[in-house]
């Protein structure tokens, strides 16, 4: 069975070459995990491997739009309900930014797709505690390995990734 590198690699998720990312800057590598969790083959494996890491934790949480499909998926291998993080509040409705069950007083091990500065992640911590919740691990399916390790840890959350940079630039050697 291939590993999950050389998946993302086969799908077409890694790319090579000169690319602006979300954040502003410049890369020589792209990971569109969108892509990847699109295939019901690697969004099992992201799943599989991410439900072994869980400790316990009472729900699965993930930002909208490409944790999504990774936090239903760990919950449906983990069996454990998870909610969604909106990016910001919604101006119609209830207006909630977590939807999902009620986070107060419970642990919840948050699921991303690509960290490159983790800002955005951060953010959804910072929701998920100003509900309640407590918050102190994020597993990534990359850790692109520039700065992100070290933004969640200033805010006492600890970083676990599937796949580095570091292994991704392997591929390209």
């Amino acid at each position: 069975m291939p590993t999950l590198l050389e998946m993302l690699v086969d799908v077409g998720s890694v790319k090579f070459g000169d690319f602006t990312l979300s954040s502003g800057k410049r890369s020589s590598y792209y990971v569109d995990i969108k892509r990847a969790i699109t295939e019901p083959a690697i969004l099992a494996v992201i799943a599989r491997r991410m439900g072994r890491r869980w400790t316990g934790e009472d729900l699965i949480g993930g930002t909208e739009l490409g944790a999504v499909p990774i936090a239903a998926a760990v919950s449906l291998d983990i069996d454990l309900p998870y909610v969604i993080v909106r990016k910001g509040g919604r101006e119609h409705g209830t207006g909630k930014r977590i939807e999902g069950a009620d986070v107060n007083g419970l642990r919840v091990l948050l699921v991303e797709d690509v960290i490159t500065t983790a800002g955005s992640v951060a953010r959804a911590v910072e929701a998920l505690r100003d509900a309640g919740a407590t918050v102190d691990r994020v597993i990534a399916v990359v850790d692109r390995q520039e700065g992100g390790r070290e933004a969640l840890s200033v805010i006492d959350v600890k970083l676990e990734a599937l796949l580095t940079a570091e292994e991704i630039l392997e591929v390209k050697s």
